[in-house]
This record gives C-alpha cells, structure tokens and sequence, in this order.
C-alpha cells in the first residue's frame, strides 16, 4: 500500500484485539469484533411531488432527469460508538417542472475496535458499504409509493470517495500553508 492512498486494496479486515476471558471460558483470551452494528433507522425522510397529477402526464412523453447527491458523516457518540449518515438528495425533473424532491438521512450506530489510523476509511468506507443497501431499498419504496417509477440507485465507490475526501483536505491544507507563508 503505498503512503499517498489511505484506502488499504484489500477489504479491512485487522487483527482482533483481545481482551483477558470471563467466566467460563477456562482463562482463554476472548476476540472482540472490530466492527459491531448496533442499530440502523430512518433518521430523516422527505418526500415531496408537488406538480403531481399533472406532471404524470408529462413523464408519458419525457423520461425525467434525475440529480443524485450523496454525503456520508460519522460522528462520535461516546469511546468506540460512532454514529455514520448516509444524506441523499434526489431531484427529478421534466421539462422544468419538478416531478418529485426526496431527502433521506439513514443512520446506523457502530462500535468500533480499530486502530487509530483504521479509523476513517472504517467510519468512511465500511460502515456506509454495510449501510447503503437498505438505504437504497428506502429510496427504491419512497420514490415507487409516490407514483413514479422507483429509483434505484447505483452502486457507490466509497473507498474512491474516501481518497477524493483526503485528497480535497490536502489540497486545502497545503493552500493554507501557502497563504500563512
């Protein structure tokens, strides 16, 4: 792995840190998990269409055209619990008028037993790969149950977005050593 890229290839899978056996175990080390999911949940749901019925008519003739933004954010809840966000705003649009707007913030609570220097590309990358499938069954259900075809959202690169994140914060830190020099 070279020092530039801090995505390692592979698929992060560190050695478990172990922790002195209780009870029963015959004294024998108990593994802990690097990464244990506490819980996922709907943190933020809106959904609004409001050319509808007539845009209906619209979208017989016209395929919409679709603007799809994505933020992840993880959080710090207490030592070793982390809270990610996946954020998705989705436009639809045809011929100007707007068929439908949906905003979702889906959440999921990690415990996570990693070095340091793990710790982004875990918050980062892992957490939003194990969160975005449901995440994307709620926009595929919200965007169908209002009417319109169901949205079904591409598959993400969230090691790319982790290095073009890191790539973007050097970039400013070396811009603001630059201007102080």
């Amino acid at each position: 792995m070279s020092d530039d890229n801090p995505v390692p290839p592979e698929r992060f899978t560190p050695e478990p840190s172990q922790e002195p056996g209780t009870g029963g175990n015959g004294g024998q080390e108990q593994q802990r998990a690097p990464l244990t999911i506490n819980g996922q949940y709907v943190k933020d749901l809106s959904f609004e269409a409001p050319s509808t019925p007539h845009v209906f008519a619209v979208l017989q003739s016209e395929a919409p055209q679709i603007q799809v933004d994505i933020d992840v954010q993880a959080e710090p809840k207490a030592e070793k619990l982390f809270e990610v966000v996946l954020k998705v705003r989705a436009e639809a649009r045809a011929k100007e008028q707007l068929a439908y707007l949906l905003e979702v913030s889906y959440g999921g609570l990690f415990t996570v037993h990693v070095p340091d220097q793990h710790l982004g590309p875990v918050l980062l990358v892992e957490c939003p790969l194990i969160l975005f499938p449901f995440l994307r069954r709620v926009v595929s259900d919200v965007t169908g149950d209002g009417g319109f075809s169901p949205l079904m959202l591409s598959p993400i690169d969230f090691a790319q977005l982790y290095r073009q994140r890191m790539q973007q914060m050097q970039a400013e830190r070396e811009k603001a050593g630059t201007a102080t020099a």
